[in-house]
Order: structure tokens, then sequence, then C-alpha cells
């Protein structure tokens, strides 16, 4: 992209960019929340154009009282307008990728909080074993990022993990950082139940769905089956005597598909009913949301070469093998031998790789 391009795009954005501004101090759009957040949404975002905008033209500016200065007969006055001038020609360049980048349209998602679902598939309580393994790691993961993670319904392993866990986390950016981890996670190591020592294939399989907003999603919550039992599993007299978990069916229509579905949920995570209902609700709606935006997300996928964030969520995605102490990410051919810090929470790096990853493919298409 030629330099006065870029200047033009970045110009026929600051109208905008006022405009914006001027309408989410707007009492009528703020009364439309639906409306209002899209725009605080497109206001950030212009922001970062906006900074990233005067950074450029700074730089610019910069370069070229630079090579006024270079004529100078002042010896020491040209080595500074000599070490200014390779300062920014080195930032220029790195200034123009960012802002390639920030003009391609981000996933609309990206901000979202997520439903992190984790289950264990083949290779029974061993399946089981590493889907707890999964879950401590995301939830360590989760404490460095300062993300809150809850869980909102889990279904234990006979000998320890989880058959299911699903938990909502929130914080900032939560979707954008996690939706690389959705597919299938292979683990390859000796079970505790092994007694010749064998190395075991098995998998669990990681769903990561951007959470949905009451406004949504449109429910007919009179239509909504409430049942209430008791939570079950270890616990005092509250977990026995108090009927705190529910449960929720509701009737859906498909718009993709046009069939009804039924969507059946529990949650029994806290001993209060009414919090139960209010996370049951959250998980119907992403449920809804989801669906709804599965075309969306094909399409994507369609047009994707790496498939590192969108697409089939049954892919094998990633490897751990423990006997040699190394995890391989399959979409970008990453392998890292730091395994034992890896489950204990250290992912970022493998995130960063997939959002270059990413980030690349996006600009590519941006430029075709």
């Amino acid at each position: 992209m030629a330099e006065n391009t870029l200047i033009e795009k970045l110009e026929g954005l600051v109208a905008r960019f006022e405009e914006v501004a001027t309408l989410i101090t707007d009492p009528a759009v703020i009364a439309d929340q639906r409306r209002y957040v899209k725009l605080t949404k497109e206001y950030k975002e212009l922001g970062d154009l906006m900074a990233a905008r005067k950074e450029y033209l700074q730089c610019l500016n910069g370069l070229e009282e630079a090579k006024q200065m270079m004529s100078e007969s002042d010896p020491e006055m040209k080595e500074m307008a000599r070490e200014e001038a390779a300062a920014c020609e080195a930032r220029l360049p790195e200034l123009e990728e960012e802002i390639k980048l920030l003009l391609v349209p981000a996933d609309p998602q990206d901000d979202r909080n997520a439903i992190l679902e984790i289950r264990g598939g083949t290779g029974g309580d061993e399946a089981a074993l590493f889907a707890g393994d999964l879950f401590r790691m995301y939830s360590k993961y989760c404490e460095t990022k300062g993300w809150r993670l809850e869980v909102s319904s889990a279904n234990e392993g006979a000998a320890g993990g989880f058959k299911e866990i699903i938990c909502s986390v929130t914080g900032e950016k939560v979707y954008g950082t996690l939706k690389y981890e959705s597919g299938v996670h292979r683990v390859q190591r000796v079970p505790a139940t092994e007694t010749q020592g064998r190395v075991h294939t098995s998998a669990a399989s990681v769903a990561v769905l951007p959470e949905a907003e009451p406004f949504d999603v449109e429910i007919n919550e009179g239509e909504i089956k409430w049942d209430t039992f008791r939570s079950g599993g270890a616990g005092g007299q509250n977990v026995n005597k108090v009927e705190s978990g529910v449960r929720l069916r509701y009737n859906w229509k498909n718009p993709n598909t046009g069939t009804v579905e039924e969507i059946l949920i529990e949650c029994t995570e806290t001993r209060d009913q009414p919090k139960n209902k209010e996370r049951a609700l959250a998980r119907l709606r992403t449920f809804i949301y989801d669906k709804e935006h599965q075309k969306y997300i094909d399409d994507i996928a369609s047009k994707r070469k790496t498939m590192v964030s969108t697409g089939d969520r049954s892919a094998k995605i990633r490897t751990y093998n423990y006997p040699q102490g190394r995890i391989t990410d399959h979409r970008i051919n990453y392998t890292i031998y730091n395994l034992a810090a890896f489950m204990d929470g250290d992912i970022q790096d493998c995130i960063d790789h997939l959002t270059v990853a990413e980030n690349t493919e996006r600009l590519k298409e941006s430029e075709l």
C-alpha cells in the first residue's frame, strides 16, 4: 500500500471518528443499547487508528525535518539529523504494517467474553483425566490474564478429571484470545492405570464460544420449561436438602435449517437457584447465538487456508507428547519442548504465533 494511499485512507476515517464520538454522547443512542454497544466498539477501533495516524504523520514530518537539517554546517546538528532520520526510516515500515492490520475489519466477536467447554473424548478414564489437565491449564492461564473463570456445570470422571466441564470466562478480549483453542487436543503419555509402561493416545475436545449479550438473540422466556433438582456430589446440608440445581428445556427453530431443536441445559454450580437460572439462560443465549452465526463462521473458514481460528471443531489441532516433553500445534507447525510449563498455563507464546498466522492471512485476504 503506497504512502499516499495509506494517508488518504486514514484521512477518510477522521470525519467518521468525529461523528461516532458525537453519537455516543447522544441520549437517544445511549437508550438504544444494541446501537450504543456497536458504536462504542467502533469508536475504540477508530481511536486506535487515529493514534496510529498521529504517530505516522509525526514520523513522516520528523523524517522531512531531519533531511532538511542535514544541510546544516554544524557537525553535531548533522549527526543528530542523521540519527533522527534513521529512527524515522526504521519506524515507518513498522507503522505501515500496524496501520494495514488495523484497517482490516476485525472479527466482530473478538471483544466478547467466552463460554469454554472441555469434553473427554476417546480414551476412557485417561481422556477424562486429560480434560481435567486442560481445565487446569486454562484456569492457570486465565489467572495470569486477570480474567474471571466460573464453572457452570461439571461431570467428573470415575478416575478423576472431567467427562465434561463448562465454564464462562470474562475479561478483556477473552474470545479473541481463546478462540484459537477450539478443536481436538490429543495427548500421548503413560496413563496412571497402565502397569506395563506403554504410551497411550487419547483426546479431549475444546470448544470456545463467544458469549451472547441479552439483545443478541430473541428468546421467548415464557416458552422455557424449568425444572429444579437437588445438586449431587459432596457437600453440606444445603446440597442434600435444597433444590438449587436447574434444568431448562427450550424448543428453538434453527433459521439455517428450518428444523426445530430441543435445547436442554443444566446448571448446578452454585447453591443459589436464581444464579443458576441466570447462568443457564446465558448458556442458552450463547448456544443459539453460536448456531445462528455458524454460517458466518463457515464462510470465513472456507476462505482460510490454515484454519487457524475457525472451521471444523472436530479437527485435531494440537498434540501433547509427555515422553518427549513436546507440544505441537499442527495448524502452524509450531513445536516447543516445555510441556510442563505449558500445562501450568504458559500458553501465551503459542497463542501469539497463532495470532500472527491469522493476521498474516487476513492481510493477504485484504490485498486480494
